[in-house]
């Protein structure tokens, strides 16, 4: 049993925030009823959306959405929304990072929620928030996280152009929030019976992750600007290149403490130069410093100064490509990777995926089923006590989509 196990909740998600924070509940334990457009979730066609692609395959969506079952349904129809309201009187969250101006139009917005489902939290995911003049802005995580958040800003070193974030991390991120919460709000229902609306947006996750920085802002009244790595204001808080192209980073966060162990790893006597000697010189003299440093770690490759960093307890990480990441053994012992159920014939029963980030001393989180086709639609609706006469109507009227597979190949 997965720890959420009874818990049901209804997605109304789409793309990568919304469906991250059900793909976590899903993992958990938890039944999640994703309900789809007749087209489906944009996220199963993503590469032909961004790029025009034939790529049918979506891993991304696989990733976000295994374990859950799906209905497609027209929800823009009055008897599409009526069986969503019939699910959701079973369910016991309900997630949407839909526009408010569009849940409002179809009577989804949690006013209207809430007052019909007392006991449901609802999960509000939007890009600027319920309130404001530009809550309905499009608000892709590049967008609403990482540029109007100022995460791309504070991430780009002065006079060079804003950095694209990796993609989807902002997603990530608030899709976490958002698990926070409807677990608290749940918690907080065992105590007083009744559900609530609980409400993140990708503005407020992206200012929060860079909360020190506008926290000193408003004490201080003054932030420096992102540094270039050639005049970091410590340098042994810095990237450097080894001999062998491979990238690392020191970590002395603590600069005084950590200098003598960097001294005896490089053994170089131009760095006992006094003009070295404490934390506020080395700030003074960083671009020599570097340009010393990354002369120095041009000689070795990265393993062997790894080893020479661990033989001096020199604290370092490596910079890890996605190669890196996928053979770390570090990241396999930690539980990065697990084993899932696969969506594509020929695969074997079993693919590797990503784990969620984090584990349960009761045990692992069973191995969730794989990601939803669109065939759950009619076995969904039978369990509301839909019959097949009824089925078939609303199959013929459009308001039901229930094909052999929902994928971009066999969307209308």
């Amino acid at each position: 049993m997965g720890v959420l196990d009874g818990v049901r909740v209804v997605e109304m998600g789409l793309w990568i925030a919304g469906p991250a924070a059900g793909g976590l509940l899903a993992d958990w334990g938890a039944e999640v009823i994703k309900v789809e457009a007749p087209s489906g979730d944009p996220m199963r066609g993503l590469f032909g959306a961004l790029s025009g692609s034939k790529e049918q395959r979506s891993p991304g969506f696989d990733f976000l959405n295994r374990g859950k079952r799906s209905v497609a349904l027209d929800v823009n129809r009055p008897e599409g929304r009526e069986l969503v309201e019939r699910i959701l009187d079973s369910a016991d969250v309900f997630i949407t990072n839909m526009r408010p101006a569009f849940l409002e139009r179809i009577g989804f917005d949690h006013q209207r929620l809430l007052a019909r489902h007392p006991r449901l939290v609802y999960a509000s995911l939007t890009g600027y928030g319920l309130e404001g003049p530009d809550r309905d802005a499009p608000g892709y995580d590049m967008a609403a996280f990482g540029a109007r958040a100022g995460v791309s800003d504070r991430s780009t070193p002065a006079g060079e152009p804003p950095v694209m974030l990796a993609m989807g991390i902002g997603d990530m991120v608030t899709g976490l929030t958002t698990v926070s919460a409807v677990l608290a709000a749940l918690l907080q229902r065992e105590r007083t019976g009744r559900g609530q609306l609980v409400a993140t947006s990708l503005l407020r996750s992206g200012a929060y992750c860079i909360g020190s920085e506008l926290a000193t802002r408003l004490s201080l009244g003054r932030l420096a600007a992102p540094q270039r790595r050639t005049a970091a204001q410590n340098p042994l808080l810095n990237s450097y290149q080894a001999g062998d192209g491979k990238w690392f980073w020191l970590i002395g966060a603590e600069a005084d403490r950590h200098w003598p162990r960097l001294l005896a790893a490089v053994d170089d006597p131009r760095l006992a130069d006094e003009a070295y000697a404490t934390a506020r010189d080395r700030r003074r003299a960083a671009e020599s410093l570097i340009a010393i440093l990354d002369e120095i770690f041009a000689r070795h490759s990265r393993e062997e100064w790894g080893r020479r960093f661990e033989e001096h307890d020199v604290w370092w990480a490596p910079v890890n490509s996605a190669e890196d990441v996928l053979s770390d053994r570090q990241a396999h012992a930690a539980g990065v990777f697990v084993e899932v159920p696969s969506s594509q014939p020929g695969e074997g029963g079993v693919v590797t995926s990503i784990a969620t980030p984090a584990d349960f001393e009761a045990g692992k989180a069973p191995l969730a089923g794989p990601p939803p086709t669109g065939r759950d639609t009619v076995a969904v609706l039978r369990d509301l006590g839909v019959d097949e006469t009824e089925l078939r109507r609303l199959q013929e009227a459009g308001i039901v989509y229930s094909p052999e597979t929902l994928s971009p190949a066999s969307l209308p």
